[in-house]
């Protein structure tokens, strides 16, 4: 009995923690999947879309499932990309991504951010 409380909690908090990562900065993201690594990181695979303007604590790396989308990252030239590209994101850029085909957009990104620290921040 004891074990199915601690498994229903354990499965409580982690949906908890999955819907505070996807709402973070008004960005829509389902996360899938959140490991402690590497020390002093986490590590978070999402499924998203367009974003508007923001930020990581860390790396972004991804790949298009679906769609089209013009990659907007401040001070490197707008970058087209389509279903079968991956794209990678330095720590603390800010950038955007906008759908430019008709075709929903939807990207499966993974994110390296220093614990304690929130996915994504907002940037004017």
């Amino acid at each position: 009995m004891f074990r199915n409380l601690l498994l229903g909690l354990t499965v409580i908090a982690f949906a908890g923690a999955g819907a505070a990562l996807a709402q973070q900065s008004g960005i829509k993201r389902t996360p899938l999947q959140k490991v402690d690594f590497p020390a002093g990181y986490n590590t978070v695979t999402a499924i998203g879309g367009a974003s508007g303007r923001h930020s990581h604590p860390g790396a972004e790396t991804g790949y298009v499932l679906d769609g089209e989308l013009e990659l907007l990252i401040d001070g490197k030239p707008p970058l087209k990309l389509k279903a079968g590209d991956s794209y990678q994101i330095p720590e603390g850029a800010v950038h955007d991504a906008k759908t430019s085909g008709e075709k929903p957009l939807k990207v499966l990104g993974v994110y390296i951010v220093k614990a304690g620290e929130p996915l994504a921040k907002p940037a004017p």
